[in-house]
Order: structure tokens, then C-alpha cells, then sequence
């Protein structure tokens, strides 16, 4: 079935794990600018909706058609990299989940958690499924976010809804005793997931930073595509 084939071989089935995606409250991809922490963050969201799951991605830097031209790029790649695949198949596999995933484009200046629970509040209402994962991508680490941490905490538990952030590390910043960017460790206890993303040669390793025993684990990927290279 194409779709188990594609979560088989998503680089987040042998990184993360899809079972411990969205095991806890938070999750982190951490790199520095221009290394693929969307396209990291988007392998992660495909694999929720090609488990049949809503997935809501909110953006600080991307508009909506850049948000979907990444999930659309993702896919793509996904499928590529498991070779031959019925093109007309693919497509209305790509139709059937992308009605799943929503987007939405804030600023740094519109960006509020009171917005956030407001739609959420609105499946509700409607008697729909709850999106079960939510990327935040765009938050500056660097500021002090302890109340927007503590204001996501509340909606994970009002809707049981998994939070995967980027973190923006900078090449400059000595990396602190534990290995954890400064971003991270000011969090860190927040946080039950993490994944560094650092270039390598030519390509980009990712390594576990916390998730229970996986941690430390490093995984090598195509950085033109995110997919696992050996």
C-alpha cells in the first residue's frame, strides 16, 4: 500500500519514529539558518497525514502558498525517493490528504495563542477531528517565550495537540555542556522531543538531542530532498 511505503520510508520513521512523533507535549528541530528545519518539520506533518490525521502548520516567515508548496515539494520527494510509483496513484493519495492539512501565515506582530485556541475551539463546534500535531515555524528562541511555552502547554492539554517548533541556532554559539544549542536548553525541560540538523560533507546529518533512548542516534540525509541516504 503506498501509503505504509511512504511512512516506511519517511526520514522521520528513521530518525523520530512515527510512534513517537507526538509522544509528550513539544518537539524541536534545531539548526542553524538555511540547513531545512521546514523541510524537516513538513516530513514530520506527512507523516501524520498519511496516517489518515489533521496536522495544522502556522508559519512566521512563509505565506499560505509557500506553506503549500512545501507539502506539495515533500511529497513529491517522499515519493521519489521509494522509486517507481503509478503516477495517477500518487496524485490522488496527495488529493485525498492534503484535504487534511491546513496552513496558516502569521507575523511575528499577529502571531497569538488566542487565535490558535479560537480555531481549534471551532472543530469543536463543528463536531470535527482535531488536528493532532501543530508546527509552529518561524518563533524566535532567542526572545524570552516562556509565556507563549506556557500558553501552548494549556491547549496541548485542552486538546490533546502535539507541538513540533523550529529553533534558529546561530554558527557562532558554543554548543553548552549537555550538546544542547542555547536555544534548547533554556527549554529544555519543556521539551520531550529534539532533532539537530547539522551539514556534514555534503550532507545533513540529524542528530537526537532528547528522545529517551534514541538519543544520540544520527542519521545521514539528502539535504536537496531531506530523504535518508546511506
Amino acid at each position: 500500500m503506498l501509503k505504509t511505503d511512504l511512512i516506511h520510508k519517511s526520514p522521520v520513521s528513521k530518525t523520530i519514529g512515527i510512534e513517537n512523533v507526538k509522544d509528550g507535549r513539544f518537539g524541536a528541530v534545531l539548526s542553524r539558518a538555511g540547513v531545512g528545519k521546514t523541510s524537516f518539520l513538513v516530513q514530520i506533518a506527512l507523516t501524520q497525514l498519511l496516517s489518515d490525521e489533521k496536522i495544522l502548520h502556522i508559519s512566521l516567515d512563509d505565506s499560505i502558498e509557500k506553506i503549500n508548496l512545501r507539502y506539495s515539494d515533500g511529497y513529491t520527494n517522499l515519493v521519489d525517493s521509494i522509486g517507481y510509483v503509478d503516477p495517477q496513484k500518487a496524485v490522488r493519495l496527495w488529493e485525498d490528504i492534503n484535504l487534511n492539512k491546513v496552513g496558516i501565515s502569521y507575523t511575528e506582530a499577529t502571531f497569538d495563542t488566542e487565535k490558535i485556541k479560537d480555531y481549534l475551539k471551532s472543530f469543536k463546534k463543528a463536531n470535527l477531528a482535531l488536528p493532532s500535531l501543530m508546527i509552529i515555524d518561524g518563533l524566535n528562541f532567542d526572545n524570552n517565550l516562556s509565556t507563549v511555552l506556557d500558553e501552548l502547554e494549556q491547549l496541548n492539554q485542552e486538546f490533546s495537540i502535539f507541538t513540533w517548533f523550529s529553533m534558529r541556532s546561530h554558527r557562532e554559539e558554543d554548543l553548552c555542556e549537555d550538546g544542547f544549542p542555547i536555544q534548547l536548553e533554556t527549554y529544555k525541560d519543556r521539551f520531550e522531543k529534539a532533532v539537530f540538523l547539522q551539514p556534514v560533507e555534503d550532507k545533513i546529518e540529524a542528530v537526537i538531542l532528547k528522545d529517551s533512548n534514541r538519543t544520540h542516534q544520527r542519521n545521514r540525509l539528502d539535504p536537496a530532498t531531506m530523504t535518508i541516504v546511506k
